[in-house]
């Protein structure tokens, strides 16, 4: 797959505050689920790589928030990979608001590699099939710009 289709989802009323606007801590979540859909939409995804014994936890996140979603909104997020290097990736989101088409966050996860002991793995050793998939992730992104 060449371009992955951006992860869709609609605001629900318990992730605001009581002035119907997203409260902030849910753009992480919205993150999370679109970096998941991401990685499916690869090929492979999380509950795979962690049946082979790697896991890949958030090192770092940054958020900018640019402007308010609120209660209703449906926006798009988009992930793709920016850096990967077989031992760390970056993985860049922006949320998009499916009607108006602005951009109301951009944001970035940090991820590395680990065993099932908490070791940092290469995927280019341990395991080629996802150090692959990752590679043509950040190449076709690399690509596309």
């Amino acid at each position: 797959m060449n371009t992955a289709e951006p992860y869709r989802h609609k605001v629900q009323y318990y992730e605001t505050d009581q002035m119907g606007i997203v409260h902030h801590s849910n753009y992480i979540r919205w993150f999370e689920e679109a970096r998941t859909d991401l990685m499916a939409q690869m090929g492979m995804g999380y509950e795979e790589m962690e049946k082979r014994g790697i896991m890949s936890p958030v090192l770092s996140v940054e958020a900018d928030y640019l402007r308010m979603v609120h209660f209703g909104d449906t926006v798009a997020i988009n992930a793709y990979i920016k850096e990967y290097n077989g031992i760390k990736m970056t993985i860049v989101y922006e949320v998009v608001d499916e009607k108006t088409e602005m951009v109301h966050c951009r944001g970035l996860t940090r991820h590395c590699f680990i065993n099932e002991s908490g070791r940092p793995v290469s995927l280019k050793q341990c395991c080629l099939e996802f150090h692959d998939m990752f590679a043509k992730g950040l190449c076709d992104h690399k690509n596309k710009q």
